[in-house]
């Protein structure tokens, strides 16, 4: 009972009173007192085969935990993004997570920026990848990578032939871009009236391949993300970083909202490897 007590940090009486509280809880008699000799009677000896492993398996608790939390085996991942993200971005970052998980299902949801924010904050997703000019309070965003915006026009098009494009040389031609609700729109539109340069908008279509499809069937010209160049296109490709920003892309996330083992992940995947660089790409005709 002394050593007992010296172990526990407690007084000899505070051990003998809990061990006369677990008797009473387990209803039978667990020590057998014999003067200042105590020793286990069958019931104790049969409580106490139960209880070693219990109280073994405490001391290695956090041990276990964390080498639970390391097996991913099974589970779902749920992650919005984009088209423009689901095609160029995420792909060998999901086929590198599937060979290292191949039990876990991989779900990804394109949906456009706002409505991606939406699932997110109404955790239908574990987190969202892709571009974001303005980020609401209540929303972490994490940059990974930045890309270079490009001027791509038809094989053999006027402007191929410049060695110095200048935001002035695009303004008789007319551009085919992303719907007017989505980021890019803005970004074009705010940089030609910095520079009070006059455009038109010949078609306005979505998604980066129809775009680059289209700029080869000579309906127009583009400014596009370089992510989106692959180098194996027909396009003329100029770089246009003197008057348009760059975009990063990166990892958007709940505030507060804790990952589980599946989707933490990814998250550090992302973080490791980042994301596929884009194809080089020459500023002359490939």
């Amino acid at each position: 009972m002394s050593r007992a007590a010296e172990e526990l940090f407690l007084s000899q009486p505070s051990v003998s009173l809990q061990i006369r509280a677990l008797e009473e809880r387990m209803g039978a008699q667990l020590f057998e007192r014999h003067g200042p000799k105590i020793r286990l009677t069958p019931e104790g000896t049969t409580l106490y085969g139960l209880a070693r492993p219990l109280v073994d398996g405490i001391g290695s608790l956090g041990e276990s935990f964390q080498a639970a939390l390391g097996r991913l085996e099974t589970g779902t991942i749920d992650i919005a993004s984009g088209e423009s993200t689901i095609l160029y971005v995420l792909p060998h970052l999901v086929s590198s997570y599937r060979e290292e998980h191949p039990g876990i299902h991989v779900q990804l949801h394109n949906v456009t920026g706002k409505d991606g924010l939406t699932m997110i904050r109404n955790e239908e997703v574990d987190f969202a990848v892709g571009s974001m000019l303005d980020v609401p309070p209540d929303i972490r965003y994490e940059p990974i990578a930045e890309y270079q915006p490009k001027l791509i026009t038809p094989l053999g098009h006027p402007l191929s032939r410049k060695k110095s494009i200048r935001l002035a040389d695009l303004s008789p031609y007319g551009l085919i871009l992303p719907p007017k609700r989505l980021s890019t729109w803005r970004i074009v539109d705010l940089s030609f009236q910095q520079h009070e340069v006059p455009y038109h908008v010949a078609l306005e279509v979505g998604g980066w391949e129809v775009i680059k499809r289209y700029v080869e069937l000579g309906m127009g010209i583009s400014i596009v993300t370089e992510v989106c160049l692959r180098g194996d296109e027909k396009l003329f490709v100029a770089d246009m970083g003197r008057y348009f920003p760059p975009r990063n892309y990166g990892l958007v996330m709940k505030r507060g909202r804790f990952f589980t083992p599946q989707a933490r992940r990814f998250v550090e995947l992302v973080r490791q490897q980042g994301f596929s660089p884009p194809a080089p790409n020459d500023d002359a005709t490939p």
